[in-house]
């Protein structure tokens, strides 16, 4: 991200979408139906997301103990898989493909602070994962990412900028280590 978009983003331009009693309400479910690992039905969570305004594919697998920031700002296509522990943090919009998987404690993170200015500034980038695509366990992609068709992010593995269709990323910064193939 250059510095002109980083201006762009700053906190003077930031706003969550809706106002504090949509989102104190947001908070209390969040905790007591997503993060709670109580709460396996999957049919009541994506009910729930429409209702806050979430776009939710047919199929979509919540597990428990997903923390989602703001569902307004959440796109997720047909037969999703949503494993225990993910995290996503969408300060703005975040859109999932159809048939993804984001395994055990995956992170996608949306915020960040400019740490070129005194102040820290709030900076905050859209990411976007196509069809297909597989975050491995405890993987982290940031804001301003494109994980492409079917490319897969490799466990504890750090993805910062876009991800090419069809191949496998990993380290941190993830680097493509070889092609994907899809054998069905």
């Amino acid at each position: 991200m250059n510095t002109t978009d980083l201006t762009r983003y700053s906190k003077a331009h930031y706003t969550t979408g809706r106002g504090f009693i949509v989102r104190a309400l947001w908070y209390v479910i969040n905790y007591t139906v997503f993060v709670s690992p109580f709460v396996p039905l999957n049919a009541l969570k994506r009910l729930i997301l429409r209702i806050f305004g979430a776009k939710i594919g047919k199929g979509v697998v919540i597990k428990p103990c997903v923390n989602i920031k703001y569902p307004w700002h959440l796109t997720i296509g047909n037969n999703t898989w949503i494993g225990e522990g993910v995290h996503i943090d969408n300060l703005v919009d975040v859109t999932i493909g159809a048939n993804c998987c984001l395994s055990q404690d995956a992170l996608i993170e949306t915020g960040s602070h400019n740490y070129k200015r005194s102040d820290f500034c709030l900076i905050t980038a859209p990411v976007t994962l196509e069809d297909g695509v597989w975050l491995c366990a405890r993987s982290v992609v940031t804001g301003g990412t494109i994980c492409r068709s079917h490319s897969v992010l490799a466990s504890a593995s750090l993805a910062s900028t876009e991800l090419l269709p069809y191949s496998i990323y990993k380290g941190v910064p993830a680097v493509k280590i070889r092609n994907r193939e899809i054998n069905d």
